[in-house]
């Protein structure tokens, strides 16, 4: 039988500062809201925005990154799984649903319109994903190591003309 996908990406803006728990064991869970938002013309022919609301989970070091970088604001990209929850209400009795995103990647895009606290700059950009051995790294907003190799020729003191342009 033919596996699934199941794989969900989202840009989008925090709607309020996460909240930050732990289990017993001490495992560090996040949880928090992210909006995006669709522009779609209307009959009328004007634009119109819609935004979608997402309930994202992130667990271990993704939830400490998330307590420590993100805010109310905050522009992040997250890749990660749908995941829906269910239980019994305990007042009514009927049973509750939840849909989430349980985040494997963030990366944190900027900072906020207006963020004083970061010096009046944006925030660095970085990257933080979670792997199957659940062990963390951190990379630059491309999400790709930008060294070079020892003895790579650097041709940053070349200047580039029109003539070295194939198109």
């Amino acid at each position: 039988m033919a596996r699934g996908v199941n794989k969900v990406i989202l840009v989008g803006n925090v709607g309020k500062d996460p909240e930050i728990r732990a289990t017993q064991g001490g495992m560090s869970i996040a949880s928090f809201a992210l909006a995006t938002t669709d522009r779609t013309k209307g009959q009328d022919g004007q634009w119109v925005d819609k935004t979608e609301w997402h309930n994202l989970v992130a667990f271990q070091r993704t939830a400490e990154i998330v307590r420590d970088y993100v805010k109310k604001g905050s522009q992040i990209y997250v890749e990660g799984k749908i995941q829906t929850r269910s239980w019994d209400d305990k007042e009514s009795g009927q049973k509750k649903y939840k849909t989430e995103i349980l985040v494997n990647d963030l990366q944190l895009l900027g900072g906020r319109a207006g963020d004083s606290a970061s010096g009046g700059g944006e925030r660095s950009s970085g990257s933080y994903s979670q792997s199957n051995s659940n062990s963390y790294a951190k990379s630059n907003s491309t999400g790709y190591d930008q060294r070079q190799p020892a003895g790579a020729p650097d041709y940053g003191d070349t200047g580039i003309t029109d003539d070295d342009i194939p198109f």
